[in-house]
């Protein structure tokens, strides 16, 4: 099963060259960008590490994308996000998200739904490796 979360996560994964298509269009846009990993995709899981300082100066991706391979060096095995962030109303909006780099080898979450008394539903899930 393939985790799906963030802009482009029905794709096929982006290549470097896509990866660095999109943090131009962020630079463009004066966007800046953060890189966030983690070993626990579930949905929910809202807390993922930062990889680093967001970069908010940066004007060349080759940077982000220097960012992106140590990340990826320091965590092979882990999921691993672009979040892009607006600072044009006065605080930090995420404006884009996408995953940029997976596990070889992607956890299954297997959701369990348990009717009960009346009209109680319980759901309940696990992470399958």
């Amino acid at each position: 099963m393939r985790i799906t979360q963030g802009c482009f996560s029905f794709l096929p994964d982006l290549t470097d060259e896509e990866i660095t298509t999109q943090v131009d269009h962020c630079l463009e846009k004066g966007w800046a960008i953060g890189v966030e990993w983690t070993h626990d995709p579930h949905p929910r899981n809202t807390y993922w590490e930062m990889f680093g300082n967001p970069m908010f100066d940066l004007k060349d991706a080759k940077g982000v994308m220097m960012e992106l391979d140590a990340c990826r060096k320091a965590n092979p095995e882990a999921y691993i996000r672009f979040n892009a962030f607006d600072n044009t109303r006065g605080f930090e909006t995420v404006t884009m998200s996408f995953i940029v780099h997976r596990p070889k080898v992607e956890p299954s979450i297997r959701m369990t739904r348990t009717e009960g008394d009346g009209r109680s539903i319980r759901y309940t899930h696990e992470v399958v490796r």
